[in-house]
Parts: structure tokens; C-alpha cells; sequence
């Protein structure tokens, strides 16, 4: 009769919780839903992230070992560090193709560190120590505003605008340097692998011991004017869903005039190592001209890649639709 009783109190408990539980159920179902509203994408400040090109172009070609590229190294993190990212340099003894040892400084800026949600934004911050497209001084430096310069230009303006209008993910700035050292074409011995050194090193030795991001996006030539974006081939086989992505929003934003439908050959340039050795799915935002000998742009390692061929245009295309990416997670 003990066992009766407990069954007996046992069904007077489970209907009253049923009771209970029907109208606590009634109550949620008629509570209002929270909708999470998208915050506003900020609007890219062309003039600022063309004085950002213009203020590296000025130090004179950042070779690493050069005065130049140390004076650069310096106004680069101090502009970091002041829109508020925890910045740090990355720094190692890399032998060059011909075995030169150059000063590497990869310079690593890392916005909301807790995060556990993050973005890779890369470009290289080092220019071309030899002007081997050209017909004149070819043994001298060129000053790298578009190769080298704008994508930093980009991404600090960028940098900006997260330490005004901050969002909840983590993103990673990334400035890598000995990108563009590589051996001169027509030598007879080519060395494999002499490019993209700085992220080679990194993504062999990351910042943060298992460091991943859930994309990357590297930006490289992305102010000539009239310049197209393709969906280059390493970027489509690593990480297609996200070029289409990226290049629906440009449209979306009416940019489809610069980020192209187009599918074009793969080049080598950071996003193959980042891909390859720390397996990040990156993308490469670069310049694609089928009229040229080499794809890149009329002056691609040319003493004529300086300030007058920077487009605002360009840049606001390229900037807005990054802070758009950005914005839209």
C-alpha cells in the first residue's frame, strides 16, 4: 500500500506539473521575438585610406634592411596601437633567394582577442627591391603605392572605423612583410618558394599557438583605376563559398563593375600559404588584366607604381565591400 500511495502522490505531482508546465509553455510562446538587428556598416573614408598609402609611399621603398622600411614599421604599429588593437611584431632572420639575410617584421594587430568567432585581414607592407618590369633603373626599388601600399592603406582605414563602431567577432590585421623579394624572372636557377616569405614564416610559427580564423581575405594591388577583381584560382580552391559570397555583396553593393564574374588562374601571393600550411580558407582580392604580360597591371614592379595611379574609386570598392563582409557576420 506504501508503493500505492507514492504512485498516488507521484500522478497528483505529474499533473500539476503538466498544468504548470502548459502555462508557463502559453506564456513563453505569447512573449515578443527578439529579432538581432545587423549593425550598420560604417561608410569607407576613401581620403583617409588614401593618405594612409600616401604616408607609407613618402618613408621611400620599404625594403626590409632599409631606413625606410624600419621609419614605415614604426608609424605602422603606432597607428594601430592608437585605433586600439593589441599590436605586436613578428620578427625573424630570412635568408632571400640569392641568401641574403633580411630583417622580417610581420606586424600583427588583433581587434576583440576573446572572441571566439574571427576574421584573417591580410596584406604585405614591404615593397620590391628591384624594378625588373621596367626598361630604366631597373637595379633600384620602385615605391610599391599599389603593390604593397594600398592594401595596407585599406586595412588601417579599416582598423579605424572597427575601433569606432566595434562589432562582436575578432578580427586579425595582419601586415606581412618579405612579400615581394622574390627572384626576378629569367634568372637560370630559380629558387622554389622565394616568395611571400613573411607568411610563410608565420603561418609555419602563428602568433597564437593553434591560432584559426573561420576566412581570411588578402588584399594585394587594389587601387589602380578601372582595376578588376576576378575569382583567381588558389581563392576558388580553398575557399570558393566564400569568394562567391564576397563577390555577391560587392554586386550587392554596386560594386559588380570591379569584382567581376570571371574565373582566372591561380597566382602565387600569401593566400597559397596560408591556405596550404595553416589551413585557413583565404581569399585574394587582386588585380586581373588579361592585357598585360604577367596578369597583374600595366605597372606591376614599375618605377610608375606611385601615388598618381591610385584611384579613389577603386579603393572605396574594395574598402567598402571588406567593412561590409565585416559587418554583415
Amino acid at each position: 500500500m506504501a508503493q500505492l500511495g507514492i504512485i498516488k502522490n507521484s500522478l497528483v505531482v505529474f499533473v500539476l506539473f503538466l498544468i504548470i508546465g502548459c502555462s508557463g509553455d502559453k506564456k513563453t510562446t505569447n512573449a515578443p521575438i527578439k529579432i538581432k538587428e545587423k549593425k550598420p556598416t560604417p561608410t569607407f573614408n576613401v581620403d583617409s585610406a588614401y593618405l594612409y598609402i600616401q604616408n607609407q609611399v613618402d618613408f621611400g621603398p620599404r625594403v626590409p634592411n632599409s631606413l625606410a622600411h624600419a621609419n614605415c614599421h614604426q608609424y605602422l604599429v603606432k597607428k594601430l596601437t592608437r585605433f586600439g588593437a593589441d599590436v605586436t611584431t613578428q620578427e625573424a632572420s630570412i635568408k632571400r633567394y640569392d641568401g641574403l639575410e633580411l630583417n622580417m617584421k610581420n606586424i600583427i594587430a588583433v581587434f576583440n582577442k576573446n572572441a571566439n568567432k574571427r576574421i584573417l585581414l591580410c596584406a604585405h607592407w614591404d615593397s620590391r627591391f628591384t624594378a625588373d618590369n621596367d626598361n630604366k633603373d631597373i637595379e633600384k626599388p620602385i615605391l610599391g603605392a599599389n603593390d604593397g601600399g594600398s592594401g595596407v592603406g585599406v586595412l588601417l582605414e579599416i582598423a579605424r572605423q572597427l575601433s569606432l563602431s566595434p562589432i562582436p567577432i575578432g578580427v586579425d590585421i595582419i601586415f606581412f612583410d618579405i612579400e615581394d623579394q622574390g627572384q626576378p624572372n629569367g634568372e637560370d636557377y630559380q629558387v622554389a618558394h622565394s616568395w611571400c616569405l613573411g607568411s610563410q614564416y608565420w603561418a609555419n610559427n602563428p602568433h597564437i599557438e593553434d591560432y584559426f580564423a573561420d576566412f581570411g581575405i588578402l588584399l594585394d594591388m587594389v587601387a589602380g583605376e578601372n582595376a578588376k577583381f576576378t575569382k583567381e584560382g588558389v581563392s576558388r580552391q580553398f575557399a570558393s563559398r566564400i569568394v562567391d559570397e564576397i563577390w555577391s555583396i560587392a554586386g550587392s553593393i554596386g560594386f559588380a563593375n570591379f569584382f567581376v564574374n570571371e574565373k582566372t588562374p591561380p597566382i602565387i601571393d600569401d593566400h597559397l600559404y596560408i591556405n596550404n600550411l595553416i589551413h585557413i580558407p583565404t581569399i585574394n582580392i587582386v588585380e586581373y588584366d588579361a592585357n598585360t604580360h604577367n596578369r597583374f597591371n600595366a605597372h606591376h614592379h614599375k618605377h610608375s607604381d606611385n601615388m598618381d595611379i591610385i584611384d579613389h574609386s577603386t579603393l572605396k570598392a574594395v574598402g567598402q565591400t571588406v567593412l561590409e563582409v565585416l559587418y554583415s557576420q
